[in-house]
């Protein structure tokens, strides 16, 4: 039991680290997002396609290992107070792992393919690179309800079974109500900011109270 909550809150601190980097690499390394135009974003594509892909390894690949780690961990602490509830939870933190794992792929494979193309099409790769950007925003974080389920679930169960200390636990139920509200068109916006920034929160928050509970 120790040996995996100290795996877990190991776990959370890395999953916090994964998101800091993200932020920090696309907001002052490669501003993708304030790029408009598609041609100029698959420009962008070329001109940064190693860090690109080494990021996109990160935010997704690593992010979702641990997801596993954690999500396994946290089922351990929690399952023997709502056993029920932290099943439901932890298949839907399964679930997100494995979502996060076809994003990477299809982030860094389509990528090769849409800069392959863009020498010869510069058009092209950009109506190929729309696509393919659709496909991620629907499994990798343009609607965050599997994640927000599982945030949610995991607080919910930890209230009802005292796992986990309440402030953490009323945090918990915020960040998977505000994924929940990125299925809301007028809302997503606001919803995946708290979502995102809440989950830096969430995770440290979840992996210095793990690891000093195995060290009780």
């Amino acid at each position: 039991m120790k040996y995996s909550q100290k795996m877990g809150g190991i776990a959370a601190l890395i999953m916090a680290a994964t998101f800091v980097v993200g932020m920090v690499f696309f907001i002052l390394v490669v501003d993708y997002s304030g790029v408009v135009d598609p041609v100029q974003k698959v420009a962008l594509l070329v001109d940064n396609q190693a860090s690109l892909y080494i990021m996109n390894l990160i935010i997704y690949v690593v992010f979702g290992v641990f997801l596993v780690v954690l999500a396994l961990a946290l089922y351990e602490r929690l399952k023997a107070g709502s056993p029920a509830m932290v099943q439901t939870a932890t298949a839907f933190g399964l679930i997100w792992a494995g979502l996060m794992f076809a994003s990477g792929m299809v982030a860094n494979i389509g990528a090769g393919v849409v800069i392959d193309l863009y020498g010869k099409d510069p058009a092209q790769a950009a109506t190929v690179w729309l696509a393919i950007s659709a496909v991620l925003d629907g499994i990798g974080g343009g609607v965050e309800i599997v994640g927000a389920l599982w945030v949610l679930l995991v607080s919910w169960a930890a209230l009802r079974a005292g796992g986990l200390p309440r402030a953490l636990n009323y945090l918990g139920v915020v960040i998977g109500v505000a994924g929940i509200l990125t299925l809301v068109p007028a809302l997503g916006e606001l919803g995946g900011m708290i979502f995102g920034l809440g989950q830096i929160v969430w995770f440290i928050w979840l992996g210095i109270d793990m690891l000093r509970s195995a060290q009780e």
